[in-house]
């Protein structure tokens, strides 16, 4: 039976059989490792990582003593859900990301860590629900996450609108226009516009 550790791109957490390409968590326990059920709380500290499966040849016991491990389908699926690469494991994806944030806000320095967390926080929740964000859809870069009113997540990739599932992309539409529903926060919206790439799930290309 697979544990509710899946997370959509609205962040929230469910159960499924897809692994994803990508794990992290949200910098600490908030699970019941003795229940490992459905927690009604989805975080810990502002910091929320997305991280490579193996590192380090190091094993876990998935939500056990220690941090609640999270997965995700790609990293599209992470962005959108309010996390960001971590240091530790994606330490030249975490700077790159960075790099490409600064130049987007026009910052004359280099930011620590913990104020991209706290930048973060305020765009991707209000309180315990997600931020949504009206935006037009000719201004979001590709990799951007955006929600239907049916409740469906797209993920924008050229001149194609990918619909999303825990086990990668199953359908291409036509890219919308007009105001849509940002899932992904500004933050990482300005890095992805500022050259970031994101890891896809391979069906993102098979549906090219």
């Amino acid at each position: 039976m697979p544990l509710p550790n899946r997370v959509r791109p609205d962040g929230s957490l469910f159960a499924d059989l897809a692994r994803g390409l990508l794990f992290g968590n949200r910098g600490g326990k908030f699970h019941d490792p003795a229940t490992k059920a459905l927690p009604t709380r989805l975080f810990a500290t502002r910091q929320w990582i997305c991280c490579v499966l193996s590192f380090k040849g190091r094993q876990r016991d998935v939500w056990g003593r220690y941090y609640t491990e999270l997965f995700f389908c790609d990293e599209v699926t992470a962005l959108a859900a309010g996390h960001r690469p971590c240091v530790e494991c994606r330490r030249a994806d975490a700077h790159a990301y960075r790099a490409a944030l600064v130049a987007g806000l026009g910052l004359a320095e280099l930011p620590l860590f913990p104020a991209i967390d706290e930048r973060l926080d305020r765009e991707r929740r209000d309180g315990r629900t997600k931020r949504l964000h009206k935006l037009p859809a000719q201004s979001l870069p590709d990799g951007a996450m955006i929600a239907t009113p049916k409740g469906e997540f797209l993920a924008l990739r050229g001149d194609q609108a990918l619909l999303w599932s825990p086990s990668g992309y199953v359908a291409s539409r036509p890219r919308p226009a007009g105001l849509v529903t940002a899932v992904t926060p500004p933050s990482s919206l300005c890095a992805l516009v500022n050259g970031y790439q994101p890891l896809w799930h391979p069906t993102a290309a098979e549906l090219a």
